[in-house]
């Protein structure tokens, strides 16, 4: 624990030496759904209607962000969230530390990596808390919208041997 608080003063004391130029930072909204597989595609209802989708929608998630970059291309940041999980009735704060690299891949698009280490804190469980790891992948237009797959683990367990996770589409924003 003293680990992350020395991450976050060391971030924040970063981030107010480097705001004075107000062209290094940037703000990232994200808005993605978590999804989850369909058990029962295939299947036809009473009705003689089938179930042919794949993947069911599993939640909602938002996340905020505010950090550095350098020329768009690499940026830090530090990161902070809601995420819900319909499934699991899991309501999670993931608070992290988040690293992008974004290089051109044409004219007017870059491809965006991001990932991300921080602390993840369950919402209604106690003081159920752990690690929380992300990895996004994404594809940026010229304007900052980006459509990306985001994965997820929140480092702790409900009813079951294996941590809790999500694999989410999504659409971001960034202004730089």
């Amino acid at each position: 624990m003293e680990k992350i608080i020395i991450l976050i003063i060391s971030l924040f004391f970063t981030f107010s030496l480097l705001a004075q130029d107000k062209k290094h930072s940037y703000i990232l909204f994200e808005v993605a759904v978590p999804i989850k597989g369909n058990p029962d595609r295939g299947e036809t209802d009473l009705n003689g209607n089938t179930n042919n989708l794949w993947f069911l929608p599993d939640g909602l998630s938002a996340k905020l962000g505010y950090g550095i970059h350098y020329k768009k291309w690499a940026a830090v940041g530090i990161h902070s969230g809601i995420d819900w999980k319909g499934s699991e009735k899991l309501v999670v704060v993931p608070v992290f530390a988040n690293l992008r690299l974004s290089p051109n891949i044409g004219d007017d698009t870059r491809i965006s990596i991001q990932t991300g280490y921080g602390k993840s804190f369950a919402i209604g469980r106690g003081n159920l808390s752990s690690d929380y790891k992300k990895l996004s992948l994404g594809i940026e237009n010229s304007d900052g919208l980006s459509l990306f797959v985001e994965f997820a683990q929140y480092g702790f367990t409900l009813n079951n041997p294996e941590k809790i996770g999500s694999i989410s589409l999504g659409i971001s924003l960034i202004s730089f």
